[in-house]
C-alpha cells in the first residue's frame, strides 16, 4: 500500500511507521486474534487506512488531546498518533491482552505521545478535545459514553470539540435513533478512498 497515495504529506517516518505497523499487527495475529483472521490480507485498507480516514475530516493541531475509547488492538489511535506525532492520544480498552498488543506496538514504533489503558470507560477520570471510536457500539450508547469525556470549552480548531466515530451501514437510522438535539456531520470515505470496502463507510462526527 502506498500511503503516500492519499496522504501525500506523509514524513519518511510516518511512512516507515505505518508499514511496520502492518507487520506487527500480522505477527500478533498469529498469537491473539486482534482482528479477524479471515481479513488479514486486507489489514491495510480495512483497518489501517480506514482508521486513517478520521484525518480527511480534520487535522489535528499540536497538543490536541484524543481518546482512543474502545480502541481493541490500537484502531484507529495508533494510525492517527503516527500521523499526527504533536498531539496527546489515550487508548483505553477493558480487556487487558487487547493493551497488551497496543502497548507493545507503541513500544516497537517508539510513539511518544501515546498512553494505553487497560480499563474501562467507567472508570476513566479526564476530559479530551475529541474522542474517536471505530466500530465500538450504536451511537445511541456511545454518544452518552463518549460526552462526559469532552472538554466544554471552545475548540482551538475549526471544528468544536467533539466525538469522530467511524461507522458502517443505515447511517441515517443510527443517526435518528441516537435522538433529536445531536448535532452530526456525516463524511461518506468513498469520497477519498477509491476502494468498494468504502462504499458504505462513514465518519460521523457528533458535537459535544
Amino acid at each position: 500500500m502506498d500511503y503516500n497515495t492519499f496522504f501525500p504529506k506523509l514524513s519518511e517516518l510516518q511512512f516507515s511507521q505505518l508499514q511496520k505497523l502492518e507487520e506487527l499487527y500480522l505477527d500478533w495475529n498469529q498469537k491473539i486474534n486482534v482482528i479477524s483472521r479471515k481479513d488479514t490480507e486486507n489489514i491495510t485498507t480495512r483497518h489501517i487506512l480506514h482508521s486513517m480516514g478520521v484525518a480527511k475530516y480534520i487535522q489535528f493541531k499540536p497538543n490536541t488531546k484524543i481518546l482512543d475509547l474502545g480502541t481493541g488492538g490500537g484502531l484507529p489511535g495508533i494510525p492517527l498518533a503516527i500521523m499526527f506525532p504533536a498531539c496527546e492520544f489515550t487508548l483505553i480498552d477493558g480487556r487487558k491482552k487487547k493493551i497488551t498488543v497496543v502497548q507493545d506496538i507503541v513500544d516497537q514504533l517508539e510513539l511518544t505521545n501515546v498512553k494505553a489503558q487497560a480499563i474501562r470507560s467507567e472508570e476513566l477520570k479526564g476530559t479530551y478535545d475529541f474522542v474517536v471510536s471505530r466500530g465500538v457500539t450504536a451511537l445511541e450508547k456511545l454518544i452518552p459514553m463518549c460526552q462526559k469525556f469532552i472538554k466544554p470549552k471552545e475548540s482551538f480548531h475549526g471544528t468544536p470539540n467533539g466525538m469522530l466515530c467511524l461507522k458502517g451501514g443505515n447511517i441515517k437510522k443510527e443517526i435518528k435513533e441516537a435522538g433529536r438535539g445531536i448535532y452530526t456531520e456525516t463524511v461518506l470515505l468513498k469520497d477519498y478512498f477509491d476502494d468498494s470496502f468504502f462504499d458504505e463507510k462513514y465518519l460521523v462526527y457528533v458535537q459535544g
